[in-house]
C-alpha cells in the first residue's frame, strides 16, 4: 500500500531575537542528504558573516525515517542541533530540514538559553510554514508494443504516475511508479489495449 505522510510546501524563512541576538530559521523539504547539504551551503552563502549556521535534518516518514543528522555548528554540545531536530520529530512531517543561523549579539545566553532559543526560531518557522501531502509511489513494470507506449505513457501522466525507466526490444518495457489507489484502474486500461501488461514486482 503506498504510503503518504506531511512534508514542507515551500521554503519559508523567518526571524527571532533575544537579547540582541538574531535567529534565522529557514525550513524547507529535503529528500536525500546531498540535497540538504547544498541548502546549508546556500545558507552559508547567504549569510557569510553569521557566527553559525546550525542545522539538523529528517528523510522519510516521520514515524520511520530512513535517515537523520543535525549539527550545533560550534555552539555547546545539544544546544541547537537536538533543540531543531526535536521540532521537526514532534510534528509529524518528513522529509524536513530546518537550518538556524545566529548573529550574535554579544550577550550570552547560556546552555539552557540557547537551547529554548534554537527551538523557539525552528518552532517558528515551522508554525508559519505549510505542508503538502507527500505519497510514495509504488513500482511495476508495464510490457506493451511500441504503439501502445504514448498512450500509457499519457495515461499514467493524467493520474500522477511516472516513468521511471523504458527499455526498447521486441517490445517496450517501461518501470513505472505509481499510487496503489490507481492500480486498479491501470489494470483495466491495460487490459483493454490487449497488447500491454503489468508485471507486479
Amino acid at each position: 500500500m503506498a504510503l503518504s505522510y506531511l512534508v514542507p510546501k515551500d521554503c519559508i524563512e523567518t526571524t527571532y531575537e533575544i537579547k540582541k541576538s538574531r535567529f534565522i530559521a529557514r525550513h524547507f523539504s529535503v529528500t536525500d542528504r546531498e540535497q540538504a547539504m547544498l541548502a546549508l551551503a546556500q545558507a552559508k552563502r547567504d549569510y557569510p558573516d553569521a557566527r553559525h549556521h546550525c542545522w539538523a535534518y529528517q528523510i522519510g516518514p516521520p514515524h520511520s525515517p530512513s535517515f537523520a543528522a543535525m549539527s550545533d555548528d560550534g555552539e555547546p554540545g545539544g544546544t541547537a542541533g537536538k533543540p531543531i531536530l526535536n521540532v521537526i520529530q514532534h510534528k509529524d512531517i518528513g522529509d524536513a530540514m530546518i537550518i538556524v543561523i545566529r548573529y550574535f549579539g554579544g550577550i550570552k545566553l547560556g546552555a539552557g538559553g540557547l537551547v529554548r532559543a534554537y527551538s523557539q526560531a525552528a518552532q517558528q518557522a515551522y508554525d508559519e510554514g505549510e505542508t503538502e501531502l507527500k505519497v510514495e509511489l509504488d513500482e511495476f513494470q508495464i510490457q506493451c508494443d511500441f504503439s501502445d507506449e504514448q498512450a500509457i505513457r499519457h495515461w499514467l501522466f493524467q493520474h500522477q504516475g511516472e516513468v521511471i525507466g523504458t527499455e526498447y526490444q521486441q517490445a517496450v518495457t517501461m518501470k513505472i511508479a505509481i499510487d496503489d489507489r490507481h492500480l486498479s484502474d491501470l489494470s483495466a486500461y491495460l487490459h483493454a489495449l490487449k497488447s500491454a501488461s503489468l508485471i507486479q514486482p
